[in-house]
C-alpha cells in the first residue's frame, strides 16, 4: 500500500525563485529512488510564496530512506527549509 506525502511550503518573502530551483533539482534525483513512486512539486499559481509537493513512495520506509539521503539531506533540510516561513506535511495511506 503506497505511502503518501502532501507537504505544503511557505516561503520567506525573496526566497522563493531559490526554492523552486531547489524542488527542480530534487525532483529527478527522488524519482531515481528505488521506494519512489512519485515525486511532484508544484508552486502556487495564487501566491509565488507557496510550494505543495505530492509524493508517493511503496511505503514509509521509502519515505524514511528518501529523508536520509543525501539530496534530501543537502537540498531540502540545508538549503530549502531556512528559506521557509513554514512547512506543513500531512501523511496519508492509499486504499
Amino acid at each position: 500500500m503506497p505511502f503518501v506525502v502532501a507537504a505544503t511550503y511557505r516561503v520567506k518573502e525573496g526566497e522563493e525563485g531559490k526554492v523552486g530551483e531547489i524542488l527542480q533539482l530534487m525532483t529527478p534525483l527522488s524519482r531515481q529512488e528505488p521506494g519512489c513512486l512519485l515525486y511532484q512539486a508544484h508552486k502556487s499559481a495564487e501566491n509565488p510564496r507557496v510550494f505543495f509537493l505530492y509524493e508517493q513512495y511503496v511505503d514509509e520506509a521509502a519515505y524514511q530512506t528518501h529523508m536520509a539521503t543525501s539530496h534530501f539531506q543537502r537540498y531540502i533540510r540545508d538549503e530549502a527549509i531556512p528559506r521557509l516561513e513554514s512547512r506543513e506535511r500531512a501523511f496519508y495511506l492509499t486504499l
